[in-house]
């Protein structure tokens, strides 16, 4: 019998199935995603059945994707934090037990060349914005404290910017730094209170979503790292409390327990804010991130 008798005749009811008939080993875990991924792909087809015009338009809406992600910028990135792809695949790959502080998607803005400062010093270089003073203890869920515990943390400034965003206004390494927990897994710092801030919205992903009436916002929020011998790093945020967008984070990485308040207080009768944060780390698994 001659190879074409074989063939499945491609139609709107077989087009996925004529697709996954083509390749040689149909079990090859490459092949069993692309097939599902294109099987998706034609179901969406059929179900809004687009002109040859409008889906023109979405290879054009995909190069215009690819031609904006360079070196300095990943349109592609920004695509997968906004649609929530992002935060899944941190989902799926960070589950903890009851207690355990989530994990968050890093962003953008982390840089691996954090420079490290000792307990009590301002990572606010530049000292503007309402000063806020960082104390935090990290421990186990056993509530025993991880004193080899380094702790990176990034922030926007009070106008919503991070530093490597304004390289000619802001000092280099402003409200960045890494910090050594103590013998009792204690760390504080000080800094100034961070602001919300819009994403990117010039590129094709945010003028996309913006048309569609898609809320492109962070709420307030600081950046954490932590990592100690033994134990699974924690990437994660910690958001303003008073923030009004905190339902629409546009990387859906707001969590209840990640939810703090900057407390108002006054030191020498100047206006300050305070927060406490408790990070609770897990034992390493095999095969798990260290």
């Amino acid at each position: 019998m001659s190879r074409a008798a074989d063939l499945i005749a491609f139609n709107e009811a077989t087009s996925a199935e004529a697709f996954a008939s083509r390749f040689g080993n149909p079990d090859d875990a490459t092949a069993r995603l692309l097939s599902s991924v294109v099987g998706h792909v034609h179901e969406l087809i059929k179900e809004f059945r687009p002109t040859q015009e409008q889906w023109r338009k979405v290879i054009d809406f995909l190069t215009e994707v690819g031609h904006a992600s360079d070196e300095r910028r990943q349109e592609w990135v920004l695509f997968s934090d906004l649609v929530g792809a992002s935060a899944l695949v941190e989902e799926i790959n960070s589950r903890r037990p009851a207690g355990a502080t989530p994990n968050t998607i890093r962003g953008p803005f982390f840089r691996t060349d954090t420079p490290e400062r000792p307990l009590g010093s301002s990572i606010s270089l530049d000292g503007i914005g309402e000063p806020l003073l960082v104390e935090g203890r990290v421990e186990d869920l056993d509530g025993l404290p991880i004193p080899t515990a380094e702790i990176i943390t990034w922030q926007a400034n009070a106008e919503g910017y991070y530093e490597n965003q304004q390289p000619d206004l802001q000092p280099e390494f402003n409200l960045r730094g890494l910090f050594r927990a103590d013998q009792d897994g204690r760390f504080h710092y000080r800094t100034v209170r961070p602001a919300g801030y819009g994403v990117p919205g010039d590129g094709p992903v945010g003028r996309l979503l913006a048309q569609a009436g898609y809320p492109l916002h962070r709420p307030a929020h600081l950046h954490f790292m932590v990592r100690a011998p033994g134990f699974e790093t924690v990437t994660t945020h910690i958001f303003d409390a008073s923030d009004p967008r905190l339902g629409e984070d546009a990387l859906f990485g707001v969590r209840p327990e990640l939810v703090q308040s900057f407390e108002q207080t006054a030191v020498d009768g100047q206006a300050r804010y305070s927060l406490k944060v408790r990070f609770v780390m897990v034992r390493a698994r095999p095969g798990r991130a260290r």
